[in-house]
């Protein structure tokens, strides 16, 4: 894919990490094979696994600049992880990547294409070619379902995915937008907020593959009530 050379932007690369010592080095790794301008900023939201003796070995390893490891002495949550990462991002355009395999770094290039070439300010990854019954938990399944169609009905927008990991926007968008959230209901805020605001989510669709809570799922139908709410919530107030 090719990407307009007069428009380079920077990517900051930001990964939330929470217990994931099997999948960690992987996506770091995944992460630092793609082609662009990137800085990758690890933050460890207080793992008790062996993730932070892996973020050492990271540390001891890379001399790379352009990685950055933060720590947060406990559990705070993603949402808390994703603001650590977006007070010390530089780049021109944020990108969170959960730490898991579910997600497939080979799928930045074509996610911020419509950023730099197409004048989108907000880029979501959409798993609808990827979602199904049969390879998802049935409760994430329909409840990402029901929760996008709140969000549409709500923000009166059309999208396809709000639950997404993969958000993608350019970071002057924040300017103006206080993010609150410390936990999973992050995607809902930050949702609301940038529709409140008149940006327009681009959608371009992903690769996905989901796990199960055998493999690390750490999101519940509790998570979904609270989005529930906090759609309704940013509906009105900030």
């Amino acid at each position: 894919m090719q990407l307009a050379k007069k428009n380079q932007m920077k990517l900051s690369v930001i990964i939330p990490v929470y217990n994931e010592e099997r999948t960690l080095l992987e996506v770091v790794s995944k992460v630092k094979k793609v082609s662009l301008d990137k800085e990758i900023i690890i933050v460890n939201d207080g793992s008790t696994d062996r993730t932070a003796e892996i973020i050492e070995t990271i540390k001891k390893h890379e001399k790379n600049p352009h990685i950055k490891i933060l720590q947060h002495e406990k559990n705070l949550g993603k949402g808390a992880a994703v603001r650590t990462g977006l007070n010390n991002a530089t780049g021109d355009i944020v990108l969170i990547q959960d730490a898991d395999l579910e997600y497939e770094p080979a799928d930045y290039k074509k996610l911020i294409e419509p950023i730099i070439n197409k004048g989108a300010s907000v880029v979501y990854g959409t798993r609808i070619f990827s979602l199904s019954k049969k390879d998802m938990h049935t409760l994430h399944y329909f409840g990402n379902k029901i929760l996008t169609l709140i969000t549409n009905l709500l923000y009166g927008c059309k999208i396809s995915d709000m639950e997404t990991c993969y958000k993608i926007f350019k970071k002057d968008v924040l300017k103006g937008i206080t993010l609150r959230s410390s936990g999973f209901e992050f995607e809902p805020e930050i949702t609301a907020k940038l529709l409140k605001n008149g940006y327009k989510i681009y959608e371009v669709p992903i690769v996905f593959k989901p796990r199960t809570f055998d493999e690390g799922k750490k999101i519940t139908w509790r998570d979904g009530v609270k989005a529930v709410y906090y759609l309704i919530k940013y509906r009105f107030v900030d």
